[in-house]
Order: C-alpha cells, then sequence, then structure tokens
C-alpha cells in the first residue's frame, strides 16, 4: 500500500496579543514561507505572500484554532499536511 503524501509546516509565533486577539508569525513547509496574522476574536487569518498561499491556509488555519490558547510569543511548533509540497 503507498504512503500518503505528507508535510511539516514549522511555525515560528513572533507575536501575540490577547487583549487585541492576535497571533503574528511565520510558517515554513519544504521551501515555502509565510507570514501569517491570526485575528482569532473574529476568525480571520491572513497569509502573505499571496504564492502558495492556498496550500497553507487551511491546515494552517486549522492548526491555529486548535492550538491557538497555547500558543506563545518566541516559541515554535510544527503540524503534519497531507500533501507533498
Amino acid at each position: 500500500m503507498a504512503r500518503l503524501p505528507q508535510t511539516t509546516a514549522f511555525v515560528s509565533v513572533t507575536r501575540s496579543s490577547w487583549h487585541e486577539g492576535l497571533i503574528e508569525g511565520e510558517v515554513k513547509a519544504s521551501s515555502w514561507v509565510w507570514s501569517f496574522r491570526w485575528c482569532f476574536q473574529k476568525g480571520e487569518l491572513q497569509v502573505d505572500p499571496s504564492r502558495g498561499r492556498a496550500l497553507i491556509r487551511e491546515p494552517l488555519s486549522r492548526f491555529l484554532e486548535n492550538s491557538d490558547y497555547q500558543l506563545e510569543p518566541g516559541s515554535n511548533y510544527s503540524f503534519t499536511i497531507r500533501s507533498q509540497f
């Protein structure tokens, strides 16, 4: 049976503010790098640059929604994407 493709994404949190309701950081997957801004009070996720955004937006959103209260600035995290980048 063939293995399903997967890529590990690495998340670095650079800033968080519970007062403002946001978390900012960077996510890397394979050779791709994006910055993100998660406004969790509004449920809005901004990902830049636009190149490859469609690949990371949904899995990053799920990760942030499941982990937002545990994420701290200066910390690094990872999650697996069921896709080959």
